[in-house]
Parts: C-alpha cells; structure tokens; sequence
C-alpha cells in the first residue's frame, strides 16, 4: 500500500533468493517500475505489485562491484582510452598508490577478503590483463559492455536458459492461499536459444492464429487479452512452454 523507491547504487544489494522447482536458487532483483503493470494486468487494487529480474546466485554481489566502482556510468567519456589497458581501466577508478597492486587496491575499496569468489570472477572477465582496450572514445559503461560482449558471447554448442516465477498471495471467502508458477525454457543451441523461443514462437503462432481467423479482432490487441493468449498458451504448452503451478 506504500511507494517504495530504490535507488541505483543500492539495487543490486536489495536481492533476495527464490527457489525454482527443479532448477534450485536464484537472485530476484528489482526490475524498474512495477506499479505500471497494475493497469496492464488488471490489477488495479492491489496492495503490493513487485517485479524483478532473476539471476544465478553470486550475480548481483559481482555486478555491484562494477557499480560501486563507478563502471556503468554512462554520463561522460574516458579520457585517453586508446592507450588504456584493461588494467589500466579498472585501475583508473581506484586511488594512486604505486606500491599497491591494482587487485589490493580493489580488494580494499570493496571491502572484500583478498581471496573471494567476486576477484576471481573480476580475474576470470579480464579486468586486470595487460592487453589494449581497442577503443579510441567511450563512457566506462561501454567500455564495460565492450568486455562483456567479447567474454559472455554465446559458443555454437552453448545453451541458454529462460526462467519466470510468480507468487500470488490473495484471500478467497475468509482464507489466505499462496500459489507459486513458474516456467523453464532451455536452448538446444547459440542458434535455437530460449529466447528465441520464448519470444518468437509467441509471435509466429498469434499471425498465424489472424491469418487463419481464430482470431477474428481488429486493431491494436494486447496480448493480455483471452482472445490473443489463449490459443498462444495452448500452442505453446505442445512446444513445452508451460508453467508449473504449486501452493506454497
């Protein structure tokens, strides 16, 4: 019944840990405004409206590092990056000491134990190799971006996975009841990605559905309504797209 507001450089410590059936644990973080879905869904009324982002356990406290650091910004552009170093970028964001190493100057500034899982992740990206950026101008976030794309790019043979879970808690005549859903999708390939499914099967089957007239409305139709999510969820549930419901 209250406004609740997050601030960005605090987001990725407001995480809590989900469990999905069969999958096992995951970090929820909150996903920008909430409350505009209240309308969308026809939720108006509600007490409480909470939408998040889910991720393996251990990605929010590493990814809060590059925002403590100061790497996602995107408000001003690096001075003298073609001359940089992956070293030299995390470096610039630490204070001067010519005796301290870049990784024990990190290790400080984040409060970290010299040996934790956040270092070898920051080690196993590259942000502390010798080699050149290769960027003559950019923000730290698209240097940071640069990096990620190079190290998370998807291999032929790798497999991605999509995972919703919702919770509902609401009273029916006098009694409280909690039920939980949630749905997996995994890739076959870098090709044929969950993603690819998830997003384009839904799509490819409502056009066929207006080509074929089972969906007979005209316009601009949300996929909020029955006519347009019905036979999408019956299709997508023979591709084996399908959420799982359990109280809890």
């Amino acid at each position: 019944g209250r406004h609740k507001y997050i601030p960005y450089h605090r987001l990725f410590q407001r995480y809590e840990t989900l469990e999905v059936p069969g999958y096992g644990f995951f970090e929820g973080y909150p996903n920008r405004d909430s409350l505009k879905y209240k309308d969308v869904y026809k939720l108006r009324g509600v007490d409480t409206l909470y939408r998040g982002t889910l991720r393996r356990p251990g990605f929010c406290k590493a990814w809060d590092s590059f925002v403590q650091l100061g790497m996602t910004d995107d408000s001003y552009q690096i001075e003298d990056l073609s001359n940089m170093t992956w070293r030299d970028f995390t470096n610039s964001f630490l204070w001067y000491d010519e005796h301290s190493s870049v990784e024990l100057k990190l290790t400080a500034y984040l409060k970290l134990d010299f040996h934790n899982d956040i270092l070898d992740k920051l080690t196993w990206l590259g942000m502390f190799d010798k080699t050149p950026i290769g960027m003559e101008r950019g923000t730290p976030a698209e240097v940071l971006q640069k990096k990620l794309e190079e190290k998370w790019g998807m291999e032929p043979e790798d497999r991605d996975m999509i995972v919703m879970l919702h919770k509902y808690v609401y009273r029916l005549d006098g009694e409280q009841h909690r039920i939980q859903a949630s749905m997996v999708t995994l890739g076959d390939d870098a090709v044929h990605t969950a993603m690819a499914k998830t997003v384009g099967l839904p799509l490819g089957i409502a056009a066929r559905h207006v080509l074929s007239g089972t969906i007979a409305h005209q316009g601009i139709l949300m996929p909020t309504e029955a006519v347009v999510y019905e036979p999408v969820l019956a299709e997508l549930e023979e591709q084996g797209i399908v959420f799982s419901e359990t109280a809890y």
